[in-house]
């Protein structure tokens, strides 16, 4: 019996409301507006996109010689130190070449003195007459081929131990390895391509975020600019950065070009990992406490309005009457903008649009009519 008196009372009120909005739209002939109030607030206009997070340095370690990976000293995850051995190359062979290469070089170094000795002989007895000029020049032939051979054989040896070298494999940074490309035991051979043996990164602690940002979008973006991003790792985290560099190169996949940004990603708690998709926001303008309005706002004109507005032009209800006041439009948000001028103050009531009956009777069934005023 009480939830049937309080639904007659309900629909009484919203009778009576009715009648109420009727009378004053109908027989006074008021007209309804809607409306916001003028507060200071922020704004900001964004651009989105995905990317990738990455180390900031990354580094592949690879082998300049062929063989067998002798041993390995490095895994995954491991934290390294530049110059530290990561791997080692079986060094049978290369020892060899090494031992071959040291004796040629002392061969070529007999010869070599042979053949000084040879020409300087020949050079005292060719001043004195005593051999012909074909001998002389045979034995300053034979000097300067074996001076060649010298110099060749030093730069050989100088290789092979190079190369001995090279079958040590250490971290040319300090880092983390990110993966191990091969097993003990496996066979690499280096040619045009260098194998890899290592992937590390420099500090986990600094990432990046490689983002890709559409073309209609590139023109707004520019290096400084504050950027936030999540990851689906930590959907209730909001990661902050900023963008670094805006890269000139354009992507094009299907006929859709693209440009990289690169942002920088501060990981001191080392959330972020190489590899997750990051959903960047990149603020491209950004004001705080200033006047903002619905952009609806700047195209509403009175009926009687004899112009339409010209964007620039906002209507105060002031005695209950649409009042214009010309304002300086500054960015958007593409919902709400901000609007300078000395005839505007916090708290006046800007009118939106009109509102008609049926749409005042609605909102008052669901009370969301609370913005609406009657005028003249």
């Amino acid at each position: 019996m009480k939830r049937s008196i309080k639904h007659a009372v309900a629909a009484v009120s919203l009778c009576a409301a009715v009648i109420v909005v009727s009378s004053c739209v109908g027989a006074s002939k008021k007209t309804a507006f809607d409306t916001v109030t003028i507060q200071k607030g922020s704004i900001t206009r964004s651009v989105t996109a995905t990317g990738t997070i990455e180390p900031i340095n990354q580094v592949e370690v690879g082998t300049q010689v062929s063989g067998i990976v002798d041993k390995l000293y490095a895994d995954y995850n491991s934290e390294v130190k530049k110059g530290q051995l990561l791997a080692e190359m079986d060094r049978t062979n290369l020892i060899a070449d090494l031992n071959s290469v040291t004796a040629m070089l002392n061969q070529a170094e007999v010869e070599y003195n042979y053949q000084l000795k040879n020409y300087e002989r020949s050079k005292r007895l060719h001043e004195k007459g005593l051999i012909s000029d074909t001998d002389y020049e045979s034995a300053e032939y034979q000097y300067s081929t074996s001076k060649l051979q010298l110099e060749r054989q030093r730069s050989e040896i100088s290789k092979a131990r190079r190369n001995l070298e090279y079958a040590t494999i250490t971290s040319p940074i300090d880092g983390v390895v990110l993966s191990r490309e091969v097993d003990e035991g496996q066979t690499v051979a280096a040619g045009l391509n260098t194998p890899t043996l290592f992937k590390l990164a420099a500090d986990l602690t600094q990432m990046q975020v490689v983002a890709s940002v559409d073309e209609a979008d590139i023109g707004v973006v520019s290096e400084g600019q504050r950027v936030t991003f999540t990851v689906d790792a930590f959907p209730d985290d909001v990661f902050d950065g900023s963008v670094s560099q805006v890269r000139l190169n354009p992507q094009t996949t299907s006929n859709v070009t693209t440009y990289q940004i690169i942002v920088n990603a501060p990981n001191e708690d080392l959330k972020l990992k190489p590899g997750l998709t990051a959903n960047i926001t990149i603020y491209t303008a950004e004001q705080n406490d200033v006047f903002t309005v619905p952009m609806k706002a700047l195209r509403f004109a009175p009926n009687e309005s004899p112009d339409p507005n010209d964007g620039n032009t906002l209507w105060l209800m002031k005695d209950d009457a649409p009042t214009p006041v010309t304002v300086t439009v500054g960015i958007n948000d593409g919902i709400n903008c901000v609007v300078e001028g000395d005839g505007i103050k916090a708290g006046d009531v800007v009118i939106t649009e009109y509102v008609s009956l049926d749409a005042l009777i609605a909102r008052k069934r669901e009370g969301t009519d609370g913005s609406i005023v009657i005028g003249r």
